[in-house]
C-alpha cells in the first residue's frame, strides 16, 4: 500500500530572535548559509509546539535529515535586526516531510502592524490564512525522509505507529482549533 501525501495548510508557528553581529559578513548583512540555520530553528519550534521534541524522534530511532532545500532571497536581515522565522508543515507523510518557512523583520512593540506578535521569542501561532506581519526577507522550503539510525528510510507509520498517530493526531488537532 503506497503511502499518501498529507498536503497541509497548517498554522504558522514561530520563533523570534535578534540577528547576532557573527551571523552577518563583510558587508553588514545576515550570510546567506544562516538562513539554513534558522529554518532548522523554525522546524524545531514549530515541532515541539506540537508537542514533539526532535531529541526524543532520534531517541526512539527515527530520523528526519533534509534532502532539499530552497530558499527565495527578497531582503536582508541585518545586525540587530528582530527576525520572526514562521514555520508550517506543508507535506506529512508516513515517508516524508515537506516544511515551508517565512523569515521576516519585525518591529518593536507591535508597530508591525500584524496580529499575533508579542515579545522577543514568543510569537503565537497563526493560521494558514492570516497575513503574517513584518518584512517579509526570505522564504523557502525542505524536504526531509523519515530514516533509521542505519540511514535506511522507513515507513514510520510502520516503524512507530503510535508517534505516527500520534503527529497526525495533533495535526488535525491543530486543523480544527481556531486561533
Amino acid at each position: 500500500m503506497e503511502s499518501r501525501n498529507r498536503v497541509l495548510s497548517s498554522r504558522w508557528h514561530s520563533t523570534a530572535f535578534r540577528v547576532r553581529y557573527q551571523e552577518t559578513d563583510q558587508m553588514g548583512v545576515v550570510y546567506h548559509a544562516n538562513y539554513l540555520s534558522w529554518f532548522e530553528s523554525g522546524r524545531t519550534e514549530m515541532f515541539r509546539e506540537l508537542g514533539f521534541a526532535y531529541r526524543s524522534l532520534e531517541n526512539m530511532g527515527v530520523l528526519l535529515p533534509v534532502t532539499a532545500a530552497d530558499l527565495q532571497f527578497k531582503s536582508p536581515a541585518r545586525y540587530d535586526d528582530l527576525i520572526a522565522v514562521y514555520a508550517r508543515l506543508k507535506v506529512f507523510s508516513a515517508l516524508r516531510v515537506v516544511y515551508e518557512y517565512e523569515v521576516r523583520r519585525i518591529e518593536e512593540d507591535g508597530e508591525s502592524g500584524g496580529e499575533g506578535s508579542s515579545e522577543h521569542g514568543e510569537l503565537s501561532a497563526l493560521t494558514a490564512a492570516q497575513t503574517l506581519p513584518g518584512e517579509l526577507l526570505v522564504s523557502g522550503s525542505t524536504s526531509h525522509v523519515w530514516l533509521n539510525k542505519d540511514w535506511k528510510p522507513v515507513r514510520l507509520d510502520r516503524a512507530l505507529p503510535e508517534l505516527y498517530q500520534a503527529i497526525t493526531g495533533a495535526l488535525r488537532e491543530e486543523e480544527g482549533g481556531a486561533v
